[in-house]
C-alpha cells in the first residue's frame, strides 16, 4: 500500500511539510510541521499549521503520528499545537538525546531541561516500524546532517528531511555540531538502496538556478542519476571533500538560535519565568 501525500510549502523558511494518508483508512501522519516565527519581534503565528489542520479536518482524517525528521535548525516545529488540535503522538529519532546533550550545553540549560527525549511520545531506532492505519512506516536512521536524522519510509514514499534535496540542489550541510559528511554519505547510500521507483519527498527546496518552480518530489532513480552532489556514483572521498568545502562557505540559518531551543523540546518554548514569559537565549560566539 502506498500513501496519498499532500505537501504544504512554507515560503518564509522554504520548508515542506507533508500529510501522508493511508489510502485504505482515514489515518494519516504529519511530517515536519512549521510554527511561524518573526525573529524581530519574537512573535509566533500558527497560519502554516492551521493550513494543515484545515486540510485534515475537511478530509475527515485522523492523525496517528506527528513526525519530526530531525531537530530542525531553520524553522520552529508546530508539533505541540497540531497535537492539541488534532491528537496523535509526536515522534523523532532516539538520538535526540545526543542533540539535547549537545545543545543543552550550548544554551547552558539547567537541570530542569530533561535530556532523555521524554518530551516526545516516540523515540525511534533503525529498524523500528510504526503503523499509520493499515500502512507500515519503516524507520531508517540517516545521520550526518544531525545525529538524530531519520528517514520515514511509508509504502513507496521516503520522507528524507534535510538529508537529500532535489537532484539539482544536492544534499544537506553537515557542519552543525554532531554533523558528519562521512555519516551523511553513508546515510544517503542507505536511501539510494531503496527501489528505484521509491518516491523521495524532501524537507526543503530552494529552487536551484535555472528552475522556475519549487519542487519537493523526486525518485531514488533520479537522485542516483542526477544529484549534483552524490549522483553518478561519486565516491565517498569525493563527496566528503566537496561537502566540507561547501559547508565552509555557508552562513548559519537565520532561525537557528530559536529553532534549536524550541525543537529540542519537541516544539515547546522554554519554561516561562516568574513573569509568565518564555525567553530564548542568544549565546554570544557559541555557535
Amino acid at each position: 500500500m502506498n500513501p496519498e501525500v499532500t505537501a504544504f510549502f512554507d515560503d518564509a523558511t522554504n520548508t515542506v511539510s507533508f500529510v501522508a494518508r493511508d489510502p485504505n483508512s482515514l489515518k494519516c501522519a504529519v511530517i515536519d510541521s512549521v510554527l511561524d516565527f518573526d525573529h524581530a519581534s519574537g512573535r509566533t503565528d500558527t497560519r502554516s499549521a492551521d493550513r494543515i489542520i484545515r486540510f485534515v479536518q475537511e478530509a475527515g482524517l485522523e492523525v496517528a503520528w506527528i513526525l519530526e525528521s530531525h531537530v530542525h535548525a531553520d524553522h520552529l516545529s508546530a508539533a505541540p499545537y497540531l497535537q492539541q488540535q488534532l491528537g496523535g503522538k509526536i515522534g523523532i529519532g532516539a538520538r535526540i538525546t545526543v542533540v539535547q546533550e549537545t545543545f543543552g550545553k550550548v544554551f547552558n540549560e539547567g537541570t530542569r531541561f530533561q535530556r532523555d527525549g521524554s518530551q516526545f511520545d516516540g523515540l525511534f531506532e533503525e529498524g523500528d516500524t510504526i503503523e499509520i492505519g493499515q500502512i507500515r512506516c519503516d524507520i531508517l536512521h540517516t545521520p550526518g546532517h544531525t545525529p538524530a536524522c531519520l528517514t520515514y519510509v511509508i509504502g513507496d514514499a521516503a520522507f528524507v528531511g534535510d538529508t537529500l534535496f532535489m537532484p539539482d540542489f544536492g544534499t544537506a550541510r553537515a557542519d552543525f555540531p554532531g554533523g558528519s559528511a562521512e555519516d551523511l554519505y553513508d546515510s544517503i547510500q542507505k536511501i539510494l538502496a531503496l527501489p528505484d521507483s521509491t518516491r523521495i519527498f524532501v524537507g526543503h527546496d530552494y529552487k536551484a538556478p535555472g528552475r522556475e518552480d519549487f519542487a519537493w518530489e523526486t525518485t531514488v532513480a533520479e537522485e542516483k542519476a542526477m544529484n549534483v552532489h552524490i549522483g553518478q556514483g561519486k565516491t565517498k572521498a569525493e563527496f566528503v571533500a566537496a561537502r566540507n568545502k561547501r559547508d565552509q562557505e555557508l552562513q548559519m540559518p537565520k532561525l537557528i538560535v530559536p529553532s534549536l531551543q524550541v525543537n529540542m523540546r519537541a516544539g515547546r518554548m522554554p519554561e516561562a519565568e516568574d513573569n509568565g514569559v518564555s525567553y530564548l537565549k542568544l549565546p554570544v560566539n557559541g555557535l
